[in-house]
């Protein structure tokens, strides 16, 4: 490989559709009207095999369009987005504890809580706003702790950073629980008038000791036995998680484990006391609330409950099948078998974004039919039949985005889109009606009414009062009062009745990585985030940055020196799956054995093709962060 040219590439806007007679030919201009009725033609033909990607960047109107899309018009719930590749754990996590897969606090409450427990994430660069939080809730006098295999910018804040082993969440989890249960500082009363299952727990907990979960995580047994007290004797603690926690092949029960902590202590259903997982792109939170996911129907309700489905139905005019569609991850070994023959892929980028790249995109290619909908001509976009040029969600188009606080927000069109591109609402609708359904929105206010209709979390929340209270958090059930800022409270009701449903511990057991280190793969590859990049680079890369240094495998001081690399160093990184060329990068927020890299230029150094498509079995979320891999010096093997 040349020597890598440091400029990230940039994409050109897309302004007009774009179609191709063959897969052996090059893209042409097409008209719209040739465009959308090549694209109802290619879906026509694929009913019963079709699978819909959304987008967690597109406004809460387009996701609850494009779910019924999908259920409407294609009769599937073949529909997802890349929350499957992020916090679908969380979300399974959440809703199997509490019914609810949102988190369960207000950034407010973080400036006003007395303890902060980050863990598996570096937010200072990958949610920088929320981290603000974090530093006003620090001035105001909260200890924070920061649990990360790395020692990041954000654990530079904290008080104490355990720099666990990769993949050893769970024994770490469950050692501070049996402390917290040994030092007597659980909250029985508590956990036995709110939570099930309590007593098993602290059975499948006792055998890790401190001693034990020194070995197994590589953190002190005082570290862990500090953090275990502090967590406990909090008056209010918040406990914060990102990807370090849901990406890895036991992504949910990661979270469940976490969980497991709040409700040993109480540390849930109360100001200040709650759980937080991070969501990394603008509308991740919305998309699955708008039922942009193969299980759940708008506002989270269970696609297979009779009157769920009753309710949309009555509203469609249509038939939903019973029965939970295909998750992102299906949907690609669907492709794998042929059972899934045409995808319609709106903002996301799975060509570059999915683990062992090599492989998503061979099956992309094997589809009969793709269509992309995008501002950019992605990677993926370069593999499809038809493209069609949509506006940015964030500056072109009206509408709602929904924050991992759950906070519903207006955003509006500020800026005249480029070209032919068109709103994506008007595209699915088009699209729609030639396919035998006429769907007519004036505008995102009446989508977001027919959402409020069905939705009851939702009802509340009008245009008029999203602005006039700069936004609203859900659950909001009418439109005369608020709900408090964190959920649960129900918990701590005396009354049974009033309390609801217990909420169960995570009975869960530690299962290491499955990409284990040996002698020709002997360093753990972690991936992240940096400050100055976004995903897959496509949107980012094109603004100039003064942190941008393109991508690097960082290793620690003491393994560049047993490679005999330096800094800026090219080398081969292998992985069982495939191998890139990148240059060396030395940060002594690593421990020897740990490497780290991002996917923000795939067009320089494709890291997904080293990430193993090892998935949670329950959100189907891939093992991104715990793959194996080797280091080759260049010289070593030209020589």
């Amino acid at each position: 490989m040349s020597k890598r040219d440091r400029t990230p590439k940039t994409y050109t806007r897309l302004t007009h559709p774009l179609v191709r007679d063959s897969r052996a030919e090059p893209f042409r201009r097409a008209t719209w009207e040739e465009a959308l009725t090549r694209t109802a033609a290619g879906f026509g033909r694929a009913r019963g095999a079709f699978g819909m990607f959304s987008c967690a960047r597109a406004t809460n109107e387009m996701n609850y369009v494009a779910q019924k899309f999908a259920r409407v018009v294609m009769g599937t719930n073949n529909v997802d987005s890349c929350n499957r590749t992020c916090h679908a754990p969380s979300v399974a996590g959440l809703s199997a504890a509490f019914g609810s897969g949102g988190g369960t606090s207000s950034y407010e409450e973080v400036e006003h809580t007395d303890l902060i427990v980050m863990w598996g994430s570096n937010a200072r660069f990958a949610h920088p706003i929320f981290f603000q939080h974090v530093l006003k809730g620090i001035r105001n006098g909260a200890r924070m702790y920061a649990v990360d295999p790395r020692r990041t910018k954000t654990a530079e804040w904290a008080e104490s950073w355990l720099g666990l082993n990769v993949g050893t969440d769970i024994p770490m989890a469950h050692a501070i629980g049996r402390e917290i249960i040994h030092a007597g500082l659980a909250n029985r009363a508590f956990m036995e008038r709110a939570t099930t299952d309590h007593e098993e727990y602290a059975a499948l907990v006792e055998p890790w000791t401190l001693s034990l979960a020194e070995q197994v995580t590589g953190v002190p047994a005082a570290a862990i036995q500090e953090l275990a007290h502090a967590y406990a004797r909090a008056e209010r603690a918040q406990l914060c998680w990102t990807l370090g926690i849901t990406e890895h092949h036991n992504g949910t029960d990661n979270v469940r484990a976490l969980i497991n902590l709040s409700l040993l202590t109480g540390h849930v259903g109360r100001f200040g006391s709650g759980l937080q997982p991070l969501r990394g792109q603008n509308n991740v939170q919305g998309g699955g609330d708008m039922g942009a996911i193969p299980n759940r129907l708008p506002g989270f309700q269970d696609i297979l409950d009779p009157d769920t489905r009753h309710t949309f139905e009555s509203a469609w005019d249509t038939t939903i099948p019973p029965r939970y569609g295909l998750n992102l991850t299906e949907m690609f070994e669907a492709m794998e078998e042929g059972t899934l023959k045409a995808v319609y892929c709106i903002g996301e980028n799975p060509a570059q974004s999915e683990a062992d790249s090599e492989q998503a995109a061979r099956r992309l290619r094997a589809l009969d039919f793709l269509v992309v909908q995008d501002i950019f001509l992605t990677k993926t976009a370069e593999l499809a039949d038809v493209v069609l040029p949509a506006t940015a969600a964030w500056a072109e188009t009206d509408g709602t985005t929904t924050n991992s606080e759950r906070r519903v927000q207006r955003v509006r069109k500020a800026v005249a889109p480029p070209g032919e591109a068109r709103e994506d609402i008007d595209i699915l609708c088009e699209l729609a009606g030639l396919l035998g359904h006429e769907w007519k929105y004036a505008d995102a206010r009446a989508v977001w009414d027919e959402l409020r209709s069905v939705s009851p979390d939702h009802r509340g929340m009008t245009y008029d009062r999203l602005e006039a209270l700069q936004g609203i958090q859900w659950p909001c059930p009418d439109e005369d009062g608020l709900e408090p800022s964190y959920l649960h409270g129900r918990l701590w009701e005396a009354d049974p009745q009033r309390r609801g449903r217990r909420a169960p511990f995570g009975l869960v057991a530690h299962d290491p990585p499955v990409d284990a280190t040996d002698e020709a793969y002997p360093i753990r590859l972690t991936t992240g985030r940096r400050l100055d990049s976004y995903n897959t680079g496509v949107q980012s890369g094109g603004f100039a940055s003064p942190l941008r240094r393109g991508e690097y495998v960082e290793l620690c001081p003491e393994d560049a020196e047993r490679y005999g690399v330096v800094a800026g160093e090219e080398v081969r990184v292998a992985s069982r799956r495939g191998s890139v060329v990148a240059p060396v990068w030395v940060d002594p927020g690593l421990r020897p054995g740990l490497a780290f890299m991002t996917m923000h230029f795939p067009d320089e150094v494709d890291t997904n093709r080293l990430t193993i498509e090892a998935n949670c079995p329950i959100a189907g979320t891939a093992e991104f962060k715990a793959s194996a891999i080797r280091i080759d010096k260049l010289t070593d093997r030209s020589g």
